[in-house]
């Protein structure tokens, strides 16, 4: 199982849609959001998440869903 973590911080990049999108269809995976995940400086360049402890950025929310969903 996949564990994917969210920083709220980032949601104004839109990556709260995102792990709406990865909770309702990716049932396999652990989606969880955390307050700080440590990572201000790039939180707040664009969108990230961590996969699996893995950092994974992208350039706009929905091209971090499609990083997320070929790594799950």
């Amino acid at each position: 199982m996949s564990e994917i973590k969210f920083c709220e911080n980032n949601f104004n990049f839109g990556t709260d849609e995102t792990m709406k999108k990865l909770k309702e269809n990716h049932s396999n995976a652990d989606v969880s959001v955390e307050s700080c995940l440590g990572y201000c400086g790039d939180c707040a360049t664009g969108p990230y998440a961590l996969v699996n402890d893995e950092m994974i950025q992208a350039d706009t929310a929905e091209e971090l869903l499609k990083k997320i969903e070929k790594m799950i």
